[in-house]
């Protein structure tokens, strides 16, 4: 399995965005679907967005037209573009393989309002 470091979060304004990313150490990055997921305070966590090995995505949607997932495979990392970003995106954002259950330790997003 793969294993995820997250970075990229923060505090931002209402209507803001963000990116965060995330890189992959292991041997089956570039075959492997990778999803980003967030979990808020209390709540489980929730799917946002999956991208597979060739680049086909898909979306939660609650965050379909304001988030974008892509991949680099040269690099080992999925990014997770954030615009219009709300309060209610408030959470810890983490990455894994789809369906593994693998999340890296996640990165925190704020938004103010």
């Amino acid at each position: 399995q793969e294993q995820f470091v997250e970075s990229g979060g923060g505090l931002v304004q209402r209507g803001g965005s963000l990116r965060v990313s995330c890189v992959a150490s292991g041997s089956a990055f570039s075959t492997s679907a990778i999803g980003w997921y967030r979990q808020a305070l209390g709540k489980q966590r929730e799917f946002l967005a999956g991208i597979t090995g060739g680049g086909i995505t898909n979306y939660a949607a609650s965050v379909q037209g304001r988030f974008t997932i892509s991949r680099d495979n040269a690099k080992k990392m999925v990014s997770l573009q954030m615009n219009n970003l709300q309060p209610e995106d408030r959470a810890g954002y983490s990455c894994a393989q789809v369906g593994a259950r693998n999340w890296g330790p996640g990165t925190q997003v704020t938004v103010s309002s």
